[in-house]
């Protein structure tokens, strides 16, 4: 739910038969939400190296279009360093356990 807690996540519409989902909520705090929206850019478009989140991001941005695709990442890595917060550990650029 972090993602929905600093509005990364879609806004979604329902009355009786009617469900629509729109763009992102924008709840929550906005310098926050910047911040990851630049790290995802910077993930997405960096030069730096090839990684899982990388190679996700861009094969959402194949399906869906880069600005969604910035977005996706931004919701993903604060889900990873909610993550790396509350378990209180490093991070590891592969999925493999040490």
């Amino acid at each position: 739910c972090v993602g929905a807690h600093y509005g990364l996540t879609p806004r979604i519409y329902q009355s009786g038969e009617i469900s629509r989902t729109g763009r992102i909520s924008r709840s929550g705090d906005v310098m926050l939400r910047s911040s990851l929206y630049e790290a995802a850019l910077v993930v997405l478009t960096g030069p730096g190296r090839w990684n899982p989140l990388k190679a996700w991001g861009i094969a959402v941005a194949r399906r869906r279009g880069m600005q969604k695709a910035m977005v996706a990442v931004a919701r993903k890595l604060a889900v990873i360093l909610h993550r790396m917060w509350r378990d209180d550990t490093d991070f590891r650029w592969s999925a493999a356990t040490t």
